[in-house]
């Protein structure tokens, strides 16, 4: 810590108590108050911007069954058939243990979000109740917190889905920065590619009141 010296005047140098300790000083004390004072806001402040989660929502309708849908969403290797091409998606989880979802399933695999670097990513599916809901959870990767809620329910004419992400970079005041730069914009742009191609995959719901 950087050392604060306050001048004290003569009148006033004998005692100064500062939470609990007492510094003596003929002439100069460490103002540990006024050090608390400075310091205190700044680390406050630096604390709610490091600890900064973000959230995702997108909701989506498809003109298919609750069964169709979660048959496709709880296969593991169709991940690769929704992600960018550009982010070099590769599965390297043992294929033998992604027939289905479970509980506690690991899930292995490289992508590249950045200058085509090869990121490791595991993931763990913490949550199933088989038509309504899974949760994956990241273990270990390029994120400090990735949190994942995919949601199912039966809607007139097909099927609704809902993601919540909860995320949180790592670094810092640096992951703050990487947030607005470009984090963001390559969580959205994936999600984005999600919505467009399971469109056309699967078709768009039809309003019926436009028909």
């Amino acid at each position: 810590m950087a050392a604060y010296v306050c001048h004290v005047y003569p009148e006033f140098y004998n005692v100064l108590i500062v939470k609990y300790k007492i510094v003596y000083s003929r002439k100069y004390v460490i103002c540990l108050h006024l050090v608390n004072r400075i310091q205190q806001p700044l680390f406050s402040r630096a604390n709610n911007r490091t600890m900064a989660v973000y959230t995702l929502k997108r909701v989506q309708q498809l003109p298919i069954s609750l069964e169709q849908a979660w048959a496709f969403f709880s296969a593991p290797q169709n991940l690769k058939a929704i992600t960018p091409e550009h982010l070099g998606f590769v599965i390297h989880s043992d294929p033998d243990f992604l027939k289905g979802m479970y509980a506690g399933q690991i899930i292995t695999y490289t992508v590249k979000p950045l200058l085509g670097i090869p990121l490791f990513w595991m993931t763990e599916i913490t949550h199933v109740e088989p038509g309504k809901f899974f949760v994956d959870e990241q273990r270990q990767g390029p994120y400090a917190i990735w949190h994942h809620q995919h949601h199912f329910k039966t809607i007139p004419g097909g099927v609704e889905m809902t993601d919540l992400v909860h995320y949180k970079n790592p670094l810092g005041p640096l992951g703050i920065l990487a947030q607005h730069l470009f984090v963001r914009k390559t969580v959205e742009s994936i999600f984005d590619y999600r919505f467009t191609t399971l469109e056309t995959h699967f078709g768009k719901m039809v309003n019926k009141e436009s028909v």
